[in-house]
């Protein structure tokens, strides 16, 4: 024959299943886990907390931006919707849910 047969070696020592190595092997999964939490998820918890409490604080002459893109001024405010006038003697109402950046009034433009 052209080709040998190929025979397996026997076994060496298996390794010891002791907790400090099946705890490196999970550690750079538990690493990475936190990591992404410090940089990923937290932040983004603390936007939406900080989202919902302006939506929730919104009045009237506050400047909002729908999620939309519709920018305008608030002329009067319910429990579930927001009446926005986008351009002079022009209102809609928008749910509060879809706004996405409320600022408020009494901010100063970068302009000026």
């Amino acid at each position: 024959m052209f080709i040998s047969s190929a025979y397996a070696q026997a076994a060496g020592a298996a390794a010891p299943s002791g907790g400090l190595a099946s705890f490196i092997s999970i550690a750079p999964l538990f690493l990475i886990f936190v990591v992404f939490y410090f940089l990923m998820i937290r932040p983004q918890q603390r936007r939406m907390k900080a989202l919902a409490a302006s939506i929730q604080a919104v009045k009237k002459n506050d400047t909002v931006v729908t999620s939309g893109g519709i920018v305008g001024k608030v002329t009067k405010v319910e429990d579930a919707y927001v009446e926005v006038e986008i351009a002079p003697n022009t209102r809609v109402r928008v749910v509060k849910s879809t706004l996405t950046e409320v600022v408020n009034a009494m901010s100063k433009p970068a302009n000026d």
